[in-house]
C-alpha cells in the first residue's frame, strides 16, 4: 500500500515509538491523526507534523469511536492503524514484603496494552470493513508487542503477559480479516531509546544499550517507523510478529 494520499490512525502518537511512525507516515504524504491521552505533547507534536490530534483513552471503547469518527470525518476512511499506546510500569508477582501484586495493578497494565489494543483494532477494522474497498487490499492493522512477550523478565509479569496477548492474537486476526483485504502484522521492539529510557542517566542508557549484540545500542524510534513504513508498503507482510531487536535475548533481570 502506498502511503501517499492514505489515512492513518497512531495510537500512542504523542512521543516514543508512536510520535517517530506519526511523523514518519505524515512525512511520506499521509493524513496522520494521533490518539493520545497527553493532550499537550500531542497537540504540540500534531502541529508539528501537520497531523490533527484526538485526545483519548484506548482503554474507552465510545470515546474509541467518537475519536474514529471524527479523525475519519477530517481526513476520509482510514487504512492505517498504528496501535503503539502502552505502559509497562515494573512490579514483582511478590514483593520483598512479601505481599502479592495488587490485581488492579496488574489489570491496568493487560487493560491499557492488551485491551486497549483490541479496542482500538477492533472498531477500527468494523468501520474499514463497511467502507469500499481501494485496490487489491483495503488496509493495515500494525500492532506493537514486545520482546518481553518472550525474553520477560522479573518484574514484568503484566507487561509480558499483556504483550504476549498481542502476539497471539496476530495470526487469527490476520486470517480472519483476510477476506476483506485488511493485513494484520505485529512489531516486538527490544530496548529503544523512548521517553522512559530517556528519563533514565545517561550511563543507565549506555549499559542497557550495551546489551545488545548489534547494533551495540538502544534502538532509535526512527527505526521502528521505518519497519511499519515497511510493513504497509510491502503485500506480503501479514500474520507474522518481527522482532526488532538487534539480537538481543533478555536476561533473567
Amino acid at each position: 500500500m502506498k502511503l501517499d494520499g492514505q489515512v492513518a490512525i497512531v495510537t500512542g502518537g504523542a512521543s516514543g515509538l508512536g510520535g517517530a511512525t506519526a511523523a514518519r507516515l505524515a512525512g511520506a504524504g499521509a493524513a496522520v491523526a494521533i490518539f493520545d491521552r497527553d493532550a499537550d505533547k500531542g497537540r504540540a507534536h500534531a502541529t508539528a507534523i501537520g497531523a490533527t490530534f484526538h485526545e483519548v483513552d484506548v482503554t474507552d471503547a465510545t470515546a474509541v469511536a467518537d475519536a474514529i469518527a471524527s479523525a475519519e470525518g477530517a481526513n476520509g476512511t482510514a487504512r492505517i492503524l498504528v496501535n503503539c499506546a502502552g505502559v509497562g510500569p515494573p512490579a514483582k508477582v511478590v514483593n520483598r514484603d512479601g505481599d502479592p501484586l495488587p490485581l488492579d495493578a496488574f489489570a491496568r497494565v493487560v487493560s491499557i496494552n492488551l485491551l486497549g489494543t483490541f479496542n482500538v483494532l477492533s472498531k477500527f477494522a468494523a468501520r474499514l470493513v463497511a467502507a469500499p474497498r481501494d485496490g487489491e487490499e483495503a488496509g493495515v492493522i500494525v500492532n506493537t508487542a514486545s520482546v518481553a512477550a518472550y525474553d520477560g523478565q522479573i518484574g514484568q509479569a503484566a507487561y509480558a503477559a499483556s504483550k504476549g496477548g498481542i502476539v497471539g492474537m496476530t495470526l487469527p486476526v490476520a486470517r480472519e480479516f483476510a477476506r476483506h483485504g485488511i493485513r494484520v502484522m505485529t512489531i516486538a521492539p527490544g530496548l529503544f531509546l523512548t521517553p522512559l529510557l530517556e528519563s533514565l542517566p545517561e550511563e543507565a542508557q549506555h549499559s542497557l544499550g550495551a546489551q545488545v549484540p548489534f547494533p551495540n545500542r538502544l534502538g532509535d524510534p526512527e527505526e521502528f517507523a521505518l519497519l511499519v513504513e515497511s510493513i504497509v508498503a510491502n503485500p506480503m507482510l501479514n500474520g507474522e510478529v518481527i522482532r526488532l531487536d538487534g539480537a538481543i535475548r533478555m536476561a533473567p533481570k
